[in-house]
């Protein structure tokens, strides 16, 4: 996953300038080979990074100035999706509503993508997420996080193929009496493989369609709190009465399967995909 299979830069030589910078000495050049290689540890490195004169130029700041306005209008407010529960919506409205010490979870699939788009964290060490796309992270992370910070509000995100692999931790925080929320995206498929899937072999589904259990009764039946949501304008209380409960909590969000990321529906991908 790093090296992207190796082609973000040719070997032996990229074409690119590169600056390696690592600890051990054997490990340098090692399959690149650098413009620079750099034997030293993260933290002197940056402290020595740090004390090199210089300022940017007012080219250069005018540029960071317009790429920052070009940030903020393109995460400011999600395009209208198809389906009743606009998770974009749903996600600023977090985003204005947590404090700045909140703790997001999340494991991986294109759910992912609203929460970096839309989300801005404003601390350090208040996101925890896999680093390789493993599924099934969010849950059992929250479950600790909040049981290591109990005054800090943790939010669990998943899709529902990626809560079903780790979303009996759930019981750990009901048996623990750990007040965590968990928020599930419901659109009954593996959303990033059918992305694949429609993007190659347009039309030809194969083992990505899901079919779920109520997860808000799943959320009852363990001992928490649990409420479905098929309405963006019933997010916000939901997560409101979740949060008093003082019990852990599933929020069960149902997303159209159209949805498929924050540009593109499923259709416009599959669309695309018949005219290449």
């Amino acid at each position: 996953m790093p090296s992207s299979s190796y082609s973000l830069m040719e070997i032996p030589t990229p074409r690119q300038r590169l600056v390696h910078v690592f600890p051990a000495a054997e490990e340098l050049g090692r399959v690149y080979q650098p413009t620079l290689a750099i034997q030293a540890t993260p933290a002197p490195f940056a402290a020595a990074v740090a004390e090199i004169s210089g300022t940017p130029n007012g080219t250069n700041a005018a540029e960071a100035a317009a790429a920052h306005a070009e940030y903020l209008e393109w995460s400011e407010k999600p395009r209208q999706l198809p389906g009743a529960f606009q998770y974009g919506e749903a996600m600023v409205w977090l985003r204005d509503r947590l404090p700045a010490d909140a703790i997001i979870c999340n494991g991986a699939g294109n759910f992912t993508t609203w929460i970096h788009r839309y989300y801005r964290f404003r601390k350090l060490r208040t996101q925890l997420a896999p680093t390789s796309g493993s599924m099934g992270y969010g849950p059992p992370a929250a479950v600790l996080a909040k049981r290591q910070f109990p005054d800090r509000v943790v939010v669990a995100l998943s899709g529902d193929g990626d809560f079903l692999m780790n979303g009996q931790e759930f019981a750990t925080a009901v048996q623990y009496d750990i007040p965590v929320i968990m928020v599930v995206l419901d659109n009954s498929m593996y959303g990033t493989i059918r992305m694949h899937q429609e993007r190659h072999y347009p039309g030809r589904v194969s083992a990505t369609r899901l079919r779920n259990p109520d997860f808000a009764a799943l959320g009852r039946d363990f001992g928490g709190f649990g409420e479905r949501i098929e309405r963006t304008e019933d997010f916000a209380p939901a997560f409101e009465r979740a949060l008093a409960s003082g019990k852990p909590a599933i929020l069960h969000c149902i997303v159209d399967p159209q949805a498929l990321t924050p540009n593109q529906t499923l259709d416009d991908i599959r669309t695309t995909a018949e005219k290449s």
